[in-house]
């Protein structure tokens, strides 16, 4: 499975797309803010990540906001905001077969490169 979901407004998401060089056509595109993720393809990231944490960002405006940085979150917590709000996935998040590539980290997406050029 080849699987992308970023925003297509982020020009961060967009950047390491074009960066890496991966091909929108070879894989499956999903804007997270139009068409949000379900709680399958939810499960599917924690099941590869190894945590909903991983998958959280603390970048998100929504994350100040809502005064979540004082708060203790538990890995319910991180799932629910996740899945009730696009803003709080770490993006983007990239999956090529049994990999997956969680936000915009230097050497994430350095990682990234490496596993694009082989395809």
């Amino acid at each position: 499975m080849k699987k992308v979901y970023y925003l297509s407004n982020c020009t961060t998401s967009k950047a390491i797309i074009k960066e890496t060089g991966i091909d929108k056509k070879a894989f499956s595109v999903q804007d997270i803010k139009p068409d949000k993720i379900t709680t399958e393809q939810l499960e599917e990231m924690k099941a590869m990540a190894g945590s909903y944490e991983v998958l959280f960002s603390r970048r998100a405006m929504k994350y100040k906001e809502l005064g979540l940085k004082d708060k203790k979150l538990t890995e319910k917590d991180y799932r629910d905001y996740i899945l009730n709000e696009y803003t709080f996935l770490k993006r983007p998040v990239i999956i090529i077969d049994d990999k997956i590539f969680i936000g915009s980290e230097k050497k994430t997406v350095e990682a990234l490169k490496k596993v694009v050029k082989l395809l």
